[in-house]
């Protein structure tokens, strides 16, 4: 409820107690920032909830109170990392979250992929805490304390910025540390892993919100850099473009759901951190319509990516529970069977795909909004950052488009191509009721987004650097233009309604018969006369293979008879095996010495860490004697 008030205008709440410990304080505040991220934070992870135990009526076993458990300690370190306002608190609710997470991705232990996501994911998260730590220290100085942002506080009493790192080298430090915990390309290893390893509603919280908390920290700590120079606008939106190309074609490569929901996860960020770095850019060269369009689609675009994303994941891990399976190639007719589940993963898909009236059009409307206006009004480099985005916004829907008729069609259409899927069921209420809820709200965000504009204007990154007249003149200009696409968009749907009430009207009272349509000579068709989902994304990856190194392993048809006719595709994600491989065998091989000292003795242990509080007593008397 605090973050309700804050964000429809009340003033910021705090929480300030002393804690014993060097350099922390236990400072928590609730301003329009944190308020935007707790409502998706609490909004998705009730539904996810509500999820869990409809899917785990059955129970997982003895790991479910524990399951349970980390769950819940996963949504308030979450919470607690966004209210957090002292570097070690903030660090502490940070490495909460990940352990918490990543105990949940590693349930079902006693499967060999679970063991291996779950190192991944611890591996790539330490060190994505590790140049956080560097950031934090760097960002404070030689200030005796890791405060920060409480509100009402003037900016000079924030530690100093660049006091001991410059601000570029803490900006390239927050790029790494929360782009981890983000999935940017490259630093995204860990998340195509985690997220087909956890639960459905576990991978939905996880895609859904834990990864924009690596959003949340580049939009918190940015302002307390001071003034952006225009190429740390320029790197966020070449990470955005490449995260946002590449995520969707690997997502377009897959046949798996939940790995295939897991690389559209980072095409997703990609397209986040596009808006902010367009909006870096209006900041940096003063210019207020420009930046509040660029950071308001990216804020958006948290919300509507948590819905949409929630949604399809909770859509595939009811797939899951119904089949046993998320491979595509083994579902089928599964709308005839799962019509609920089938109609909601069908909206996702739409709003993932950018189409309106749903939500993921807005906010990336709101970005096309501001690339168009760079490009046709800014001089030099910002006019090519435009048309960079527009090109690219323009690809990444293309090709989100062209995966999900993929995976609905596959999934859902057609024949079913395994026993499993013929005798699929449709969930149970419990399973359904979130999965409608979030349909709903994507929904509803698209069509009065008009009236959400308002909201985002306090949550803005260097809001109070712009004129506040100039800053409303955007949202404005904004709001008027996304009110005449949203009321056609609007005019669209209920034409269509209409259409459909009229027809049920017409046809009330006249016999109706059915009848099969003409089917082009397909008198009896059979699974194996359908397109499979490596057919259907050929000719796109044939497109793109020089890029994605697809390894394509094909027996054509012979002879006048042919027997036996095959075609699958495989598309490893080259990072991890051109890149983080090597560079991880040879890390291996350097670090191999030092393990040494694992003796397996408890003694050896607590000497260590009698000596690691012995140096941070010396640092903390050294610092402030």
């Amino acid at each position: 409820m605090p973050a309700v008030r804050v964000l429809l205008g009340h003033p910021a709440e705090s929480l300030r107690l002393p804690w014993s410990v060097p350099l922390a304080s236990f400072s928590l505040e609730i301003d329009a920032l944190s308020a935007f991220f707790l409502v998706a934070i609490f909004g998705l992870s009730a539904l996810a909830a509500a999820y869990g135990g409809g899917a785990w009526r059955a129970g997982p076993g003895r790991r479910g109170a524990a399951a349970w458990l980390a769950f819940n300690l996963l949504v308030a370190s979450m919470a607690l990392v966004v209210a957090a306002r002292n570097g070690i608190l903030f660090l502490f609710a940070w490495e909460m979250m990940t352990l918490a997470s990543w105990f949940l991705v590693t349930l079902h232990h006693d499967r060999d992929e679970a063991r291996r996501a779950g190192r991944i994911y611890l591996i790539a998260a330490h060190i994505g805490t590790a140049f956080l730590l560097v950031f934090f220290l760097g960002l404070a100085g030689v200030a005796p304390t890791l405060d920060f942002g409480l509100s009402g506080a003037p900016a000079a009493s924030t530690p100093a910025a660049g006091a001991f790192l410059g601000p570029s080298a803490l900006f390239l430090l927050a790029v790494v540390g929360f782009g981890t915990k983000a999935g940017f390309m490259p630093l995204h290893m860990w998340l195509p892993e985690a997220h087909p390893a956890a639960p459905a509603h576990v991978s939905a919280v996880m895609s859904g919100v834990m990864i924009k908390m690596g959003i949340y920290g580049l939009l918190r700590m940015l302002p307390y850099l001071g003034p952006p120079p225009a190429w740390w606008g320029w790197l966020l939106i070449a990470i955005g473009l490449v995260s946002g190309i590449l995520g969707v074609l690997y997502a377009l490569a897959q046949h798996e759901l939940k790995r295939l929901l897991a690389y559209h996860s980072i095409e997703n960020i990609g397209i986040i951190a596009g808006g902010m770095g367009l909006g870096l850019l209006g900041t940096a060269y003063g210019t207020p319509f420009l930046a509040a369009l660029g950071f308001s689609g990216a804020l958006l675009h948290v919300w509507n990516h948590a819905m949409f994303k929630g949604l399809l994941f909770l859509g595939a891990g009811s797939v899951i529970h119904a089949t046993g399976t998320g491979e595509i190639e083994h579902l089928g007719g599964l709308l005839r069977r799962m019509p609920w589940t089938g109609a909601a993963f069908l909206t996702g898909a739409l709003a993932i795909s950018g189409l309106p009236p749903l939500n993921g059009f807005v906010s990336e409307f709101l970005i096309y909004l501001g690339s168009f206006q760079a490009a046709a009004a800014a001089p030099g480099s910002m006019a090519l950052a435009g048309m960079a985005l527009i090109a690219g916004l323009a690809l990444i829907g293309g090709l989100a488009a062209a995966c999900f008729v993929k995976a609905f069609g596959i999934a859902f259409l057609g024949e079913p191509r395994s026993a499993r899927a013929s005798e699929a069921r449709e969930s149970g209420v419990l399973l359904r009721a979130p999965m409608a809820i979030l349909a709903a709200l994507c929904l509803a965000i698209g069509l009065m987004a008009p009236w959400l504009l308002p909201l985002l204007q306090p949550a803005l990154p260097y809001g109070a650097a712009f004129p506040a007249p100039a800053l409303a003149a955007g949202f404005g200009t904004a709001t008027t233009i996304l009110t005449r696409v949203t009321a056609v968009a609007g005019l669209f749907l209920l034409l269509v309604l209409a259409a459909v009430v009229l027809r049920r009207a017409l046809l009330a009272r006249r016999g109706v018969r059915r009848s099969g349509t003409w089917d082009c000579g397909y008198a009896l068709p059979t699974p194996r006369m359908q397109y499979t989902a490596s057919s259907f994304a050929q000719p796109i990856l044939e497109v793109f293979a020089p890029l994605l190194g697809t390894r394509v392993s094909s027996l054509k048809p012979m002879g006048l008879f042919p027997d036996k006719a095959s075609h699958a595709t495989e598309t490893p994600d080259s990072f991890r095996e051109r890149v983080v491989a090597p560079i991880a065998a040879e890390v291996a091989r350097r670090v191999a010495p030092f393990r040494r000292i694992q003796e397996g003795r408890v003694q050896v242990y607590v000497l260590y860490i009698a000596l690691t509080l012995v140096a941070v007593l010396v640092y903390q008397f050294l610092v402030n004697p």
